[in-house]
C-alpha cells in the first residue's frame, strides 16, 4: 500500500527500488523494458496522488482547521496536539498533495485550502464544510486586504484555542442556533459547550446587520452561559461602545428569549476576552479608550469580562468556565480556611478573611470584578485578598499594588487534580 502524504520524488525512488528487487536487471535497458517501467511508475505516483488523507488524523485535523478558518495563522500549528516535527511533517505534506497553499504578504503569513482541497473536503463531508467552502463567504475566498486577513487570523486563534479546550466548533457536531427564524427548531439545546464565530452568527440573515462593526469573534454557548468572545491579541482592542452593546442586545433577545429561553435568562450573557499573555491584562485595566475613546476600555459594558490567555493556562481556564460543578468544587476548597462572603460589605468579595478582610476569587481575571474590587479597597482604605492562578499574580499585584495580598493556586496541580 503506497504511504499517505509522500511527496512525487519519494515515490519515483520508492517505485524503482520496489521494482529493482522484484526482477534482474537487464545489462541494457531497451525501449520496451524502460516504457514498461516508467509506466508503472506513474501507475504508483498516480495512487499516490490519490490517496485521501485518513479523517481521523493529525493531516485531515489540520485541513479542516484550515477549512474553518480560511486564512489559518503559521505560528498555529505549534499550539495543536502532536510533535513539533510531526506537525511541520503532516504541513509539508498537505502542501505537497497540493491540498493546502502558504499565502504570504504584509509580513504576515498563513494557510489556506486550494481548490483540491475544497473540493476533498466537500466531498467527505459537505454537512460539516458546506457553509464555509461555497458562496462568497470570506472562508470560501479569502480577501487579500491585510484588514480582512488580520481579522480571519484572529477568528482562527480564537477556534485553536477553544478546539484545544474540548469546545464543539464545527456545524455538524452543535445546533444550528443560528440559523433564520423559518427554520429553527423549538427543541434546540445546548448540552456541551460551543463555539459559533461571527460568520455563523451572520447566519440570522437581516437581523445580523445590527451588529455590523462590532469586533466580537463569535459566541461560546455553555449549559449555562452565554459568552460574547473578544480577541484582543497582542495589542488593545478597538472598541466601539454601541456597537458591541448592540451584540449583547442580539444575544439577549435570539438566544435568552426566543430560541434558547428554557435555557438562558437575560442575566445568562457575559463577555470573554482572549489575549497572547497575562502582561497584556494590565493595559486592558488601566485603558481609558484612548484620545478619540475607539479603543477598548472597561465602560459597564459586561458586569463580567473573563481575561484567558491565548496558551495551554488559558485553555485549562477555559475549561473550568465551561464546567459549572467544577467551578463550584474549587469555589468550595477556596472557601475552606475563609468565612462565608458577607453580601451587606461595600466592597465586592467572595468570602472574608479572619481579620474580616474581603477575598476575591480572581481565578478567571474577570475584569470588571477585579477592577470593582481594587477600586473600592482604595476608596474605603481597606486592604483586600485577591486569589489567582500562579501564572497571573505578577499582572494582578502589578495592578492592584500594596493594599491587596495575593495568593496563588498551583495551575499544574490544579490541573492534575481536576482535568486528570
Amino acid at each position: 500500500m503506497v504511504p499517505l502524504f509522500i511527496s512525487w520524488k519519494s515515490t519515483v525512488y520508492q517505485a524503482f527500488r520496489a521494482l529493482s528487487r522484484r526482477q534482474k536487471q537487464p545489462e541494457f535497458l531497451g525501449n520496451t523494458v524502460l516504457t514498461t517501467r516508467l509506466r508503472q511508475v506513474v501507475t504508483i505516483i498516480g495512487q499516490a496522488k490519490r490517496t485521501r488523507p485518513d479523517q481521523d488524523s493529525q493531516a485531515y485535523k489540520i485541513l479542516s482547521l484550515v477549512a474553518v478558518s480560511g486564512e489559518l495563522p503559521a505560528n498555529q500549528i505549534k499550539r495543536l496536539p502532536g510533535g513539533g516535527r510531526y506537525k511541520e511533517k503532516k504541513v509539508k505534506a498537505l502542501k505537497n498533495q497540493k491540498l493546502i497553499l502558504t499565502y504570504y504578504r504584509d509580513r504576515l503569513r498563513g494557510y489556506r485550502l486550494t481548490a483540491n482541497g475544497k473540493n476533498r473536503l466537500l466531498t467527505d463531508h459537505p454537512d460539516r464544510f458546506e457553509s464555509f467552502l461555497t458562496g462568497n463567504t470570506e472562508t470560501s475566498r479569502p480577501k487579500y486586504e491585510i484588514t480582512r486577513r488580520l481579522r480571519l487570523q484572529s477568528i482562527a486563534e480564537t477556534t485553536v484555542t477553544m478546539q484545544n479546550a474540548g469546545v464543539k466548533i464545527y456545524p455538524d457536531e452543535k445546533p444550528d442556533v443560528f440559523r433564520p427564524d423559518e427554520t429553527v427548531s423549538p427543541d434546540l439545546s445546548i448540552s456541551a459547550p460551543a463555539f459559533y464565530n461571527s460568520r455563523e452568527i451572520k447566519g440570522l440573515g437581516a437581523e445580523s446587520v445590527k451588529i455590523q462593526g462590532a469586533r466580537a469573534v463569535g459566541a461560546l454557548l455553555t449549559e449555562t452561559e452565554i459568552f460574547v468572545v473578544y480577541n484582543t491579541g497582542g495589542s488593545l482592542l478597538k472598541w466601539n461602545y454601541k456597537s458591541e452593546m448592540r451584540t449583547k442586545a442580539l444575544m439577549k433577545t435570539v438566544l435568552c428569549r426566543e430560541r434558547l429561553s428554557r435555557q438562558y435568562g437575560p442575566e445568562s450573557v457575559r463577555a470573554l476576552m482572549l489575549g497572547s499573555g497575562m502582561e497584556h491584562v494590565y493595559r486592558l485595566l488601566t485603558s481609558t479608550g484612548g484620545v478619540k475613546r475607539n479603543y477598548f476600555v472597561l465602560d459597564g459594558s459586561y458586569d463580567s469580562f473573563p481575561y484567558l490567555t491565548h496558551d495551554h493556562n488559558g485553555e485549562v481556564l477555559l475549561k473550568l468556565l465551561c464546567d459549572t460543578d467544577k467551578t463550584r468544587q474549587l469555589n468550595d476548597m477556596l472557601s475552606e480556611n475563609l468565612y462565608e462572603r458577607d453580601p451587606g460589605m461595600l466592597i465586592e468579595n467572595d468570602a472574608v478573611d479572619g481579620n474580616g478582610e474581603p477575598a476575591l476569587f480572581a481565578y478567571n481575571c474577570d475584569m470588571p470584578r477585579v477592577a470593582r474590587f481594587n477600586a473600592a479597597l482604595g476608596l474605603h482604605q481597606r486592604r483586600g485578598t485577591i486569589i489567582c492562578f500562579d501564572f497571573q499574580a505578577d499582572a494582578l499585584r502589578r495592578f492592584c499594588g500594596e493594599k491587596v495580598k495575593v495568593q496563588t493556586i498551583d495551575l499544574k496541580k490544579f490541573e492534575r487534580r481536576f482535568f486528570p
